[in-house]
């Protein structure tokens, strides 16, 4: 019996081997390699499946960032674009208005002059009065007038050494910022007061002019002088209206500034006759 148990394990495993080596060679399909095949097949998309998944959210998740980061120096370009932009636009609008104080020295051949910069303008007092960056170091006085752009726009109220205070044209302040006027016409001149500023029209109000002097739109206004403190001659602005007081006594006349009176940025301040500029010496 042990002898027929032998070989009967031995053909079995001659078989055995004689099918697998029969299946190699041949390369032929059977239920044992198909088996295999299919439960590797399976097992692969069993596990490639959840690995595909993690990969294309891995994926997905690098171009979302990758787009931010663009998104976000696309945005920093054009933030810098913008800010660029602007301050151009403020060197041209600083290289205009000292164009026009350029041109303003220019026309004010007869004056000593001191140019200067508003260095500050507060804006609860933006029509009131401004600060500027000259003061008695360079020879200034109160009561010196005070242009930007080509008219006159107020006087020194106050003075530090290095510092002085403009009280403009366009202040509330009764009596403080009157100047004494003289219109410019073909029929003659007429003297009057520059006395107030309408802050809806944007205009100077001229008052106390001679009722039967012959004012008409267009009319040139210039400083006459009479006031003892602002020189005569300075610009002040154009008549655009003309029309009698509420007593009928008077004309009133509307001028157009012809200064800067919202955006300044220069100013020339009116040396009086016999002083000179210290900043030359």
């Amino acid at each position: 019996m042990n002898n027929k148990k032998l070989i009967g394990i031995l053909l079995s495993t001659i078989m055995m081997v004689s099918l697998i080596a029969y299946t190699m060679t041949k390369g032929t399909n059977n239920i044992f390699t198909s088996a295999i095949n299919d439960t590797a097949s399976w097992t692969g998309r069993v596990f490639s499946e959840p690995v595909n998944v993690v990969v294309k959210f891995v994926n997905s998740v690098d171009k979302v960032i990758n787009t931010f980061e663009e998104n976000q120096q696309l945005k920093s370009k054009i933030d810098q674009v913008y800010e660029l932009q602007v301050r151009v636009a403020d060197l041209e609008a600083e290289n205009e208005a000292m164009r026009k104080e350029l041109k303003l020295n220019e026309s004010l051949g007869g004056f000593t002059v001191q140019n200067a910069t508003v260095i500050a303008r507060n804006p609860d007092q933006w029509m009131e009065t401004l600060t500027i960056d000259v003061g008695s170091s360079q020879g200034v006085k109160e009561n010196m007038a005070v242009m930007a752009g080509n008219g006159l726009v107020g006087r020194i109220i106050e003075v530090n050494a290095n510092s002085s205070k403009v009280l403009l044209l366009t202040s509330e302040k009764s009596n403080a910022g009157m100047v004494s006027a003289n219109i410019q016409s073909k029929s003659g001149s007429a003297n009057g007061i520059v006395s107030s500023y309408d802050r809806k029209t944007k205009r100077y109000i001229m008052t106390q002019v001679d009722p039967e002097a012959e004012v008409k739109e267009g009319d040139m206004v210039i400083t006459s002088g009479l006031g003892g403190i602002i020189p005569r001659t300075l610009l002040i602005g154009e008549v655009a209206n003309v029309r009698m007081d509420d007593y009928g006594l008077f004309q009133t006349v509307e001028i157009v500034p012809a200064g800067e009176m919202t955006d300044i940025r220069f100013v020339t301040v009116i040396m009086r006759e016999g002083q000179s500029d210290v900043s030359e010496n």
